[in-house]
């Protein structure tokens, strides 16, 4: 995610204890969300899926969360994104995505 907002605990940590590590991985994703071919609205509906997919539930939920308020993605967008979590991934990460967009 850019500006240096990654989800998940640990990244404070690292970030306070090892700052060098931390530098490589904000650099690595501002080389991943350069928009120069996708744009960042298909990379973010991109990390959704793939959180909904992994069934990670806070991810899915803070990487939802984020693609509406940063960059106005719809629940349609985000529904159809659940699509291709159904067709790949199967119907229970699919229904739980599903439940986490329905309570946003």
């Amino acid at each position: 995610m850019k500006n240096e907002v990654f989800v998940g605990e640990g990244m404070k940590y690292v970030k306070e204890h090892y700052p060098e590590l931390y530098k490589i991985i904000v650099d690595l994703n501002n080389e991943v969300y350069t928009g120069k071919v996708l744009d960042y609205k298909t990379q973010k509906l991109i990390a959704i899926a793939i959180t909904a997919a992994s069934g990670d539930e806070r991810a899915t939920k803070k990487q939802m969360s984020s693609g509406i308020s940063e960059l106005g993605i719809t629940k349609e967008e985000i529904f159809d994104a659940l699509k291709v979590v159904l067709l790949t991934s199967g119907m229970p990460s699919f229904i739980k995505a599903v439940r986490i967009l329905n309570e946003l």
